[in-house]
Protein backbone atom coordinates (compact mmCIF):
# COMPACT_ATOMS: atom_id res chain seq x y z
CA UNK A 1 0.00 0.00 0.00
CA UNK A 2 1.53 3.52 -1.05
CA UNK A 3 0.39 5.43 2.13
CA UNK A 4 1.76 8.93 0.64
CA UNK A 5 -0.18 8.34 -2.20
CA UNK A 6 -3.26 7.97 -0.30
CA UNK A 7 -2.65 10.42 2.10
CA UNK A 8 -1.76 12.79 -1.38
CA UNK A 9 -5.35 11.69 -2.38
CA UNK A 10 -7.15 12.25 1.08
CA UNK A 11 -5.65 15.84 0.97
CA UNK A 12 -6.75 16.62 -2.41
CA UNK A 13 -10.02 15.21 -1.65
CA UNK A 14 -10.63 17.30 1.33
CA UNK A 15 -9.30 20.49 -0.28
CA UNK A 16 -11.17 20.35 -3.05
CA UNK A 17 -14.45 19.24 -1.34
CA UNK A 18 -13.96 22.56 0.91
CA UNK A 19 -13.34 24.98 -2.28
CA UNK A 20 -16.41 23.50 -4.52
CA UNK A 21 -18.63 23.41 -1.53
CA UNK A 22 -17.98 27.22 -0.98
CA UNK A 23 -18.61 27.43 -4.73
CA UNK A 24 -21.34 25.66 -5.49
CA UNK A 25 -23.19 26.60 -2.79
CA UNK A 26 -24.25 29.88 -4.01
CA UNK A 27 -23.88 28.92 -7.58
CA UNK A 28 -26.78 26.51 -7.10
CA UNK A 29 -28.91 28.92 -5.43
CA UNK A 30 -28.14 31.43 -8.47
CA UNK A 31 -29.49 28.60 -10.75
CA UNK A 32 -32.79 28.05 -8.87
CA UNK A 33 -33.49 31.37 -7.90
CA UNK A 34 -31.83 33.30 -10.74
CA UNK A 35 -33.95 34.72 -13.59
CA UNK A 36 -32.82 35.10 -17.28
CA UNK A 37 -31.81 33.20 -20.45
CA UNK A 38 -28.26 33.46 -19.26
CA UNK A 39 -29.25 30.74 -16.21
CA UNK A 40 -29.66 27.97 -19.27
CA UNK A 41 -26.36 28.66 -20.37
CA UNK A 42 -24.83 28.79 -17.25
CA UNK A 43 -26.13 25.55 -15.84
CA UNK A 44 -24.70 23.89 -19.18
CA UNK A 45 -21.21 25.44 -18.84
CA UNK A 46 -21.43 23.66 -15.06
CA UNK A 47 -22.13 20.50 -16.02
CA UNK A 48 -19.91 20.18 -18.88
CA UNK A 49 -17.34 18.71 -17.16
CA UNK A 50 -19.67 15.25 -16.53
CA UNK A 51 -20.36 14.71 -19.59
CA UNK A 52 -16.51 15.85 -21.21
CA UNK A 53 -13.77 12.90 -21.34
CA UNK A 54 -11.39 13.83 -18.20
CA UNK A 55 -8.26 13.35 -20.74
CA UNK A 56 -9.79 15.98 -22.96
CA UNK A 57 -10.26 18.35 -20.30
CA UNK A 58 -7.04 17.54 -18.45
CA UNK A 59 -5.41 18.30 -21.74
CA UNK A 60 -7.11 21.56 -22.19
CA UNK A 61 -6.28 22.61 -18.23
CA UNK A 62 -2.51 21.03 -19.40
CA UNK A 63 -2.66 23.43 -22.25
CA UNK A 64 -4.26 26.28 -20.34
CA UNK A 65 -1.78 26.17 -17.08
CA UNK A 66 1.80 25.53 -18.90
CA UNK A 67 3.97 28.01 -19.87
CA UNK A 68 3.12 27.75 -23.47
CA UNK A 69 0.24 30.22 -23.14
CA UNK A 70 -0.20 34.01 -21.53
CA UNK A 71 -2.03 32.69 -18.85
CA UNK A 72 0.05 29.74 -17.78
CA UNK A 73 2.64 32.00 -17.74
CA UNK A 74 1.01 34.69 -15.77
CA UNK A 75 0.03 32.16 -12.84
CA UNK A 76 3.67 30.97 -12.97
CA UNK A 77 5.12 34.11 -12.62
CA UNK A 78 2.50 35.03 -9.53
CA UNK A 79 3.05 32.00 -7.57
CA UNK A 80 6.63 30.72 -8.43
CA UNK A 81 5.61 27.97 -10.01
CA UNK A 82 3.78 26.49 -12.86
CA UNK A 83 0.22 24.91 -12.01
CA UNK A 84 0.91 22.18 -13.67
CA UNK A 85 2.59 19.10 -12.80
CA UNK A 86 1.91 20.13 -9.00
CA UNK A 87 -0.46 19.91 -6.38
CA UNK A 88 -1.90 23.26 -6.49
CA UNK A 89 -3.02 22.46 -9.87
CA UNK A 90 -4.61 19.12 -8.99
CA UNK A 91 -6.53 21.38 -6.88
CA UNK A 92 -7.69 23.50 -10.33
CA UNK A 93 -8.36 20.37 -11.80
CA UNK A 94 -10.07 18.21 -9.52
CA UNK A 95 -12.54 21.46 -8.47
CA UNK A 96 -13.44 21.96 -12.68
CA UNK A 97 -13.62 17.93 -13.17
CA UNK A 98 -15.65 17.52 -9.73
CA UNK A 99 -17.91 20.51 -10.17
CA UNK A 100 -20.82 18.83 -11.23
CA UNK A 101 -21.48 16.29 -8.32
CA UNK A 102 -21.84 19.25 -6.25
CA UNK A 103 -23.58 21.58 -7.89
CA UNK A 104 -26.29 19.27 -9.26
CA UNK A 105 -27.39 17.92 -5.26
CA UNK A 106 -28.03 21.10 -4.39
CA UNK A 107 -29.50 22.41 -7.38
CA UNK A 108 -32.18 19.72 -6.55
CA UNK A 109 -32.22 20.07 -3.21
CA UNK A 110 -32.97 23.85 -3.04
CA UNK A 111 -35.27 23.63 -6.00
CA UNK A 112 -37.48 21.42 -3.58
CA UNK A 113 -37.76 23.90 -0.77
CA UNK A 114 -41.31 24.90 -0.63
CA UNK A 115 -41.19 28.20 -2.70
CA UNK A 116 -43.68 29.91 -0.02
CA UNK A 117 -40.86 29.96 2.73
CA UNK A 118 -38.61 31.52 0.08
CA UNK A 119 -40.92 33.87 -0.53
CA UNK A 120 -41.88 34.76 3.10
CA UNK A 121 -37.90 35.32 3.76
CA UNK A 122 -37.91 37.87 0.75
CA UNK A 123 -40.65 39.78 2.91
CA UNK A 124 -39.13 39.73 5.36
CA UNK A 125 -35.92 41.65 4.23
CA UNK A 126 -34.01 38.58 4.12
CA UNK A 127 -31.19 39.60 1.44
CA UNK A 128 -29.86 37.10 -1.25
CA UNK A 129 -27.10 35.46 1.27
CA UNK A 130 -29.31 35.29 4.10
CA UNK A 131 -31.92 34.13 1.71
CA UNK A 132 -29.53 30.77 0.91
CA UNK A 133 -27.55 30.42 4.32
CA UNK A 134 -30.50 30.74 6.67
CA UNK A 135 -33.34 29.25 4.65
CA UNK A 136 -32.15 26.92 1.74
CA UNK A 137 -28.87 25.61 2.99
CA UNK A 138 -30.61 24.42 6.34
CA UNK A 139 -33.68 23.01 4.32
CA UNK A 140 -31.22 21.02 2.19
CA UNK A 141 -28.99 19.26 4.20
CA UNK A 142 -29.37 16.09 3.03
CA UNK A 143 -28.46 17.73 -0.41
CA UNK A 144 -25.26 19.35 1.14
CA UNK A 145 -24.18 16.25 2.75
CA UNK A 146 -24.32 14.11 -0.81
CA UNK A 147 -22.21 17.10 -2.59
CA UNK A 148 -19.66 16.75 -0.12
CA UNK A 149 -19.72 12.64 -0.03
CA UNK A 150 -20.12 12.38 -3.82
CA UNK A 151 -17.08 15.67 -4.09
CA UNK A 152 -15.10 13.92 -2.32
CA UNK A 153 -15.39 10.29 -3.50
CA UNK A 154 -15.82 11.44 -7.11
CA UNK A 155 -12.07 13.42 -6.28
CA UNK A 156 -10.53 10.27 -4.83
CA UNK A 157 -10.79 7.84 -7.35
CA UNK A 158 -10.37 10.46 -10.66
CA UNK A 159 -7.85 9.22 -13.19
CA UNK A 160 -8.24 10.95 -16.12
CA UNK A 161 -7.49 14.67 -15.20
CA UNK A 162 -4.94 13.65 -12.57
CA UNK A 163 -2.81 11.96 -14.69
CA UNK A 164 -3.17 14.42 -18.03
CA UNK A 165 -2.41 17.99 -15.56
CA UNK A 166 -0.37 16.24 -12.50
CA UNK A 167 1.58 13.32 -14.32
CA UNK A 168 3.23 10.38 -11.77
CA UNK A 169 5.35 12.65 -9.44
CA UNK A 170 5.70 11.35 -5.89
CA UNK A 171 4.43 13.09 -3.29
CA UNK A 172 3.16 15.81 -5.45
CA UNK A 173 0.83 14.76 -8.00
CA UNK A 174 0.27 10.59 -7.59
CA UNK A 175 -2.64 9.55 -6.42
CA UNK A 176 -4.01 6.09 -5.52
CA UNK A 177 -5.89 6.18 -8.81
CA UNK A 178 -2.49 6.51 -10.27
CA UNK A 179 -0.80 3.72 -7.78
CA UNK A 180 -3.92 1.38 -9.14
CA UNK A 181 -2.78 2.15 -13.16
CA UNK A 182 0.75 1.74 -12.61
CA UNK A 183 0.19 -1.83 -10.79
CA UNK A 184 -1.91 -3.30 -13.07
CA UNK A 185 0.49 -1.70 -15.65
CA UNK A 186 2.72 -3.92 -14.04
CA UNK A 187 0.71 -7.05 -13.88
CA UNK A 188 1.01 -6.32 -9.91
CA UNK A 189 -2.50 -7.65 -9.57
CA UNK A 190 -2.29 -8.30 -5.96
CA UNK A 191 -1.17 -4.93 -4.92
CA UNK A 192 -4.28 -3.29 -7.21
CA UNK A 193 -6.87 -5.49 -5.68
CA UNK A 194 -5.71 -4.02 -2.33
CA UNK A 195 -6.07 -0.70 -3.99
CA UNK A 196 -8.93 -1.03 -5.91
CA UNK A 197 -10.39 -2.36 -2.38
CA UNK A 198 -9.91 0.39 -0.78
CA UNK A 199 -11.73 2.96 -2.61
CA UNK A 200 -14.20 0.53 -3.31
CA UNK A 201 -14.62 0.29 0.23
CA UNK A 202 -14.64 4.40 0.78
CA UNK A 203 -17.17 4.87 -2.06
CA UNK A 204 -19.52 2.04 -0.16
CA UNK A 205 -18.84 2.73 3.01
CA UNK A 206 -20.33 6.93 2.51
CA UNK A 207 -22.79 5.97 0.38
CA UNK A 208 -24.31 3.85 3.07
CA UNK A 209 -23.90 6.62 4.86
CA UNK A 210 -26.05 8.69 2.96
CA UNK A 211 -28.73 6.41 2.33
CA UNK A 212 -28.84 5.62 5.89
CA UNK A 213 -29.02 9.10 7.06
CA UNK A 214 -31.48 9.95 4.63
CA UNK A 215 -33.96 6.81 6.02
CA UNK A 216 -33.52 8.15 9.90
CA UNK A 217 -34.56 11.20 8.67
CA UNK A 218 -37.40 9.96 6.63
CA UNK A 219 -38.46 8.00 9.20
CA UNK A 220 -38.78 10.82 11.71
CA UNK A 221 -40.28 12.81 9.87
CA UNK A 222 -43.23 10.71 9.14
CA UNK A 223 -43.25 9.87 12.94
Amino acid sequence: MDWQAFALSLRLATVTTAILLAIAVPLAALLVLGRGRWIAGLEALATLPMVLPPTVLGFFLLVLLGPRTAFGRGIASLIGHPLAFSFSGLVVGSVIYSLPFAVQPLVAGFAAVDSSLVDAARLLGAGPVRLVWSVLTPLAGRSLLAAAVLSFLHTMGEFGVVLMLGGDIPGATRTLSIVLYDQVESFNYAAANRTAAILLGMSVVALGFIYSTARRRGSKSRA
